[in-house]
C-alpha cells in the first residue's frame, strides 16, 4: 500500500499521536500478554503473590491484536511480548503470527524466563519471532531456585542451548545483580560470551512495589565494570544506536558481547521510545511513572480508531522528561514488575 512505502522512505511524519512534548518518537511498543508466571523472582513478584486481574478484564487476542494494528499503523515497528510469562498464554503463536501479518512492523521479539523455551521455540520462529531475551540471575542451580522460588534451572538452560541451536543471535540474557545474592557471579556470566553468541545483560536492581527495594542491594554500572575491567582490561566499549538501553562492551576475541542496563545510576530518558501496554490494557508511558490510561475501556466502550489515537496521543503527550531518579521512585507506589511486563 502507497501509505506504507510513503512511511518506510520517511517522507511522511512520524505519526504525532506517538511522538511526545520532547521530540521523542515512540516506535516501539511492549505488549504484556498475561500477568501470571510459573516463577516468583525475588526482585518481580512479593513472596506473596500478586492479586489477578479477573480474566474477564485482561486483553483478549482480538483487543491484542487490534491495538497492535492501530500502533504499527502510527509507526511502530518493534513490538515486544513480555509477562508474567508470555509463553504461558495458550494463544501465544497465533498472536505471533498474526503480529508477522502487520505491514511495517520490523521486529517481533520476546523475553521470557526460558522454562517453556526449549519446548516451543522451534514454533516461535517459525510463527515469526525474531528476537528472544532470556531472563537468568544464577547460574548456580542452588541459587538459581532460591531467588525465582522454583526449581528449573537446567530447562531455562537447554532453553538458552535451542535458541542458539536455531540461530538467534544474539540470543540475549537479562541478569539481575543484587548485591550479597549474585553479584559474585558477573565473571561466571561474562565468560559465557566467550564461545557462544550471546548478549549478557546486567540490569541494575531497581525498586518495584513489594521487592524490598534498598540501596544496599544495587550494583551500580560502574562498580560492575570495573569488576569486569580487573579480569579482561583490554574489554571494549562498542558503539551503541540511538535508542539502545544497553551500554554494550566486548571481550576482543570472544564471540559474544555484555550490555550494561544502568535505568538507576545513569538513565536513558533523553532517547526512550518505547510504550508499553500491560496484561489488562494499561497504557503506560513510563516505566517508573505511576500515571496509567486503560486503553480496554476505551476499546470496549465502542470507540472508534481516531478516538483511541486521541487518547493514546494524549497520554504521551504528557509523558515526562525523565523519572524521576531513584531516590523518589524507591519511595513511588507502582505496580510490582510481575504486573507491569518484565
Amino acid at each position: 500500500c502507497i501509505l506504507h512505502q510513503l512511511r518506510d522512505d520517511s517522507i511522511l511524519p512520524f505519526s504525532a499521536f506517538l511522538t511526545d512534548n520532547f521530540g521523542r518518537r515512540h516506535n516501539y511498543l511492549r505488549i504484556s500478554l498475561t500477568e501470571k508466571c510459573n516463577f516468583r523472582c525475588q526482585y518481580c513478584m512479593p513472596e506473596e503473590g500478586v492479586k489477578l486481574t479477573p480474566r474477564g478484564q485482561l486483553l483478549s487476542t482480538s483487543e491484542v491484536l487490534t491495538l497492535a494494528r492501530l500502533f504499527v499503523q502510527e509507526g511502530v515497528d518493534k513490538i515486544r511480548l513480555t509477562g508474567g510469562e508470555p509463553l504461558i498464554r495458550p494463544d501465544v503463536l497465533h498472536i505471533i503470527t498474526e503480529l508477522r501479518k502487520l505491514e511495517g512492523l520490523k521486529t517481533i521479539a520476546m523475553t521470557t524466563n526460558g522454562m517453556n523455551l526449549a519446548r516451543l521455540l522451534p514454533n516461535l520462529k517459525d510463527a515469526g519471532l525474531d528476537l528472544i531475551n532470556i531472563s537468568l540471575d544464577s547460574l548456580v542451580p542452588a541459587k538459581f531456585e532460591f531467588i525465582v522460588r522454583r526449581k528449573g534451572f537446567h530447562k531455562v538452560m537447554e532453553g538458552v542451548e535451542k535458541a542458539i541451536e536455531l540461530g538467534y543471535s544474539p540470543v540475549k540474557i537479562n541478569c539481575v545483580v543484587m548485591r550479597g545474592l549474585n553479584e559474585d557471579e558477573l565473571l561466571d556470566f561474562a565468560a559465557l560470551t566467550e564461545k557462544k553468541p550471546l548478549e549478557v545483560r546486567f540490569i541494575e536492581y531497581m525498586p518495584f512495589d513489594g521487592n524490598k527495594w534498598n540501596f544496599k542491594k544495587m550494583v551500580s554500572y560502574q562498580e560492575m565494570l570495573d569488576r569486569i575491567r580487573q579480569k579482561w582490561p583490554d574489554l571494549e566499549k562498542l558503539q551503541a544506536g540511538q535508542t539502545d538501553t544497553a551500554k554494550t562492551f566486548k571481550v576482543p576475541g570472544f564471540k559474544g558481547q555484555l550490555g550494561f542496563i544502568t535505568s538507576m545510576s545513569d538513565h536513558f530518558c533523553r532517547s526512550c521510545n518505547r510504550l508499553r501496554i500491560t496484561a489488562d490494557g494499561n497504557l503506560k508511558v513510563c516505566l517508573f511513572g505511576n500515571s496509567e490510561v486503560s486503553l480496554r475501556d476505551v476499546l470496549r466502550s465502542g470507540a472508534s480508531d481516531e478516538e483511541l489515537l486521541q487518547i493514546i496521543g494524549a497520554a504521551v503527550g504528557r509523558k515526562k522528561k525523565q523519572h524521576a531518579g531513584m531516590f523518589s521512585i524507591s519511595q513511588m507506589k507502582n505496580r510490582p514488575m510481575i504486573l507491569i511486563g518484565g
